[in-house]
């Protein structure tokens, strides 16, 4: 497998997470959920000598986003979101405007040469989706490395999360690095196949567990 640059940056008070993502062996890349410090993420690319080429919004919620109208007034990069979250959003798409490209479940984007996939993956959001670029899994709020993703905000949807995580993500590889949206855990990367091993929400049989114990009422 050729090899991939990713570079994690730790940004604002929500313990975000923002990515740089591309081949290694060329300067393009995307910025994943552009929030919090755009000028965090203009120096980081120019340490590494990379070029701007697009945002990935893995979904509309601001601690993800608010960073958008600051990066598109620096970059003219297209903004891809996934086509139900753009539905979704008013909010995503006011801060996007005219930049937003959206994509359907299982399409690709070309970066620096390479082919990129956006996994669907409702349940947090309608429109919430992964970037798959190769060996690694940049996945937002959908799954973290002993969580995931609230359900009982608007547009969550427990039903939706149980077969993103059972179905959807059940064929990504084990081998798979999991970069996940926020930094909750002791580490902040890890296989997914140990994420599936450790993380609760993959351990339940079947849907009507899984609801019960995602929905239980909160302390």
């Amino acid at each position: 497998m050729e090899a991939l640059y990713v570079r994690q940056l730790k940004l604002g008070p929500m313990d975000n997470f923002v990515y740089l993502v591309g081949p290694k062996d060329s300067p393009e890349v995307l910025v994943v959920d552009p929030a919090w410090d755009v000028p965090a993420i203009e120096k980081a690319l120019g340490e590494d000598g990379k070029r701007l080429v697009g945002a990935f919004i893995s979904h509309c919620h601001g601690d993800h986003t608010n960073g958008l109208p600051d990066l598109l007034s620096r970059h003219d990069v297209p903004v891809y979101a996934q086509r139900e979250e753009v539905d979704f959003s008013a909010d995503l798409r006011a801060l996007a405007g005219g930049a937003l490209s959206p994509l359907g479940p299982g399409d690709s984007l070309t970066v620096g040469g390479r082919g990129f996939q956006a996994l669907h993956t409702p349940g947090h959001t309608p429109g919430s989706h992964c970037l798959l670029a190769q060996d690694a899994l940049v996945s937002g709020d959908t799954v973290f490395i002993n969580g995931c993703g609230r359900c009982d905000m608007r547009g969550g949807n427990p039903e939706e999360m149980y077969r993103s995580l059972s179905q959807v993500l059940l064929k990504v590889p084990d081998s798979t690095r999991l970069f996940p949206g926020h930094d909750y855990a002791d580490v902040p990367v890890a296989a997914l196949g140990d994420v599936r091993q450790h993380n609760p929400y993959f351990a339940f049989p079947d849907v009507a567990a899984f609801v019960a114990y995602r929905m239980r009422p909160r302390r």
